[in-house]
């Protein structure tokens, strides 16, 4: 398979050498800006045009690693091209150019999968089985909690450039930790309304939000409130579901899974290395591209996703109860 990938930071270097450990050799890429790429030295051509790159390679999928702000530009020139695509999440920071899109991705019969790669984690793949099959009963409500510090989570990179600090690039703790959000409408459904608060709490120099509190009701009559941070050290993540018979609990970081139900506790611990969620994520891709099947999440989960944590954003600077 011919792959371009946009963008070429660290998420876009680690889809490159997983590619390549998956066995695809037709590389290519796009970035916005020139430069020594010395460590990818004959492993791909390079371009800094993006319609050269894709009228002169041909790809059958593109893969988009750039800043969020800039997904939809490059998804839509790919789609017009008849290209597959793998969007890093979030799909972007709008949903202007969202609906045409779809229009394209819908009449050219694309695999569009956004990359929310937490839904690789074997730990939440035992949550979400766990759940489904009535580990706590049912769930009534949940504490999903992600914070790090900025600065610490690419070590060797000034963090004040970084997507994520900067708001002309789609930054902020609500987009850019949009995994919670997601995983939270894959495990409960959907939501129909958001409240939520944001502030910038710490000194660092970015001009987003740094660390949000988002309510989120759910079409089934649950709720959750979801933590987000770009301050936390050391680094916490962890999601607590209450249900009718027990409570499950996921430490991500200590990679352990409980269950408990009354004076009964079962743990359950799934050690892997972090770079597995993301080799699975993009074999499930090619395999869709393969097979002309849905990726998960797919288009239309990364667009609602997208809607919801809009709606936390609006929900923060308006002070009001947001419907969606």
């Amino acid at each position: 398979m011919r792959v371009l990938i946009a963008g070429l930071g660290s998420v876009g270097k680690r889809h490159l050498r997983n590619l390549l450990a998956l066995g695809v050799r037709e590389l290519s890429a796009y970035r916005a800006r020139g430069g020594s790429l010395e460590e990818l030295e004959g492993t791909l051509r390079t371009y800094t045009d993006l319609e050269a790159a894709l009228e002169r390679e041909h790809p059958q999928a593109v893969l988009i690693a750039n800043p969020t702000a800039l997904h939809l530009p490059v998804a839509l020139a790919a789609a017009r091209h008849g290209c597959h695509l793998y969007v890093e999440k979030p799909l972007s920071h709008t949903l202007e150019g969202v609906g045409e899109l779809r229009a394209i991705v819908r009449e050219k019969g694309l695999a569009v999968m956004v990359g929310c790669n937490l839904r690789f984690h074997p730990g939440y793949r035992r949550v979400k089985g766990l759940i489904a099959g009535g580990a706590i009963g049912h769930p009534l409500s949940a504490r999903i909690e992600v914070g790090q510090y900025l600065p610490d989570w690419h070590p060797g990179e000034d963090y004040r450039l970084g997507y994520s600090a900067r708001m002309a690039l789609g930054g902020g703790a609500i987009l850019t930790l949009i995994h919670e959000l997601d995983y939270a409408y894959d495990l409960f459904g959907d939501v129909t309304r958001v409240a939520a608060c944001s502030i910038r709490a710490s000194n660092l120099e970015t001009d987003v939000e740094d660390l949000a509190e988002i309510l989120l009701a759910f079409r089934s009559g649950m709720m959750a409130t979801v933590h987000v941070d770009h301050v936390q050290r050391p680094a916490s993540r962890s999601c607590k579901v209450v249900g009718e018979e027990g409570i499950l609990t996921w430490d991500v970081l200590d990679e352990t899974v409980t269950v408990d139900r009354g004076s009964k506790r079962e743990v359950f611990e799934d050690r892997f290395e972090r770079n597995e969620m993301f080799l699975s994520a993009l074999h499930h891709f090619l395999d869709c591209v393969a097979l002309g099947k849905t990726p998960s999440p797919s288009l239309d989960e990364g667009c609602r996703v997208l809607e919801i944590a809009l709606a936390a954003k609006d929900a923060a600077a308006s002070g009001c109860l947001v419907h969606v």
